[in-house]
């Protein structure tokens, strides 16, 4: 697998996958928890999502742990 060198706009990040830290395509993505349809509207929650520009591993993570 080649390593590509990031631009000074790219993101760098440690890959779990890769083992290394690579440059990251970083996005928040608002997922709805609740299954429930009376609760669906009030149920979003912030999410970042992260992707390897290099493997392709996409990883998220809940923002708010409250």
């Amino acid at each position: 697998m080649s390593q590509s060198q990031p631009t000074v706009t790219e993101l760098t990040e440690k890959c779990a996958e890769c083992g290394t830290r690579t440059p990251h395509t970083v996005s928040i993505e608002l997922k709805t928890e609740s299954t429930k349809q009376t609760n669906r509207a009030f149920s979003r929650e912030p999410y970042r999502v992260t992707e390897c520009r290099i493997c392709g591993d996409t990883r998220s993570q809940r923002m708010n742990n409250a």
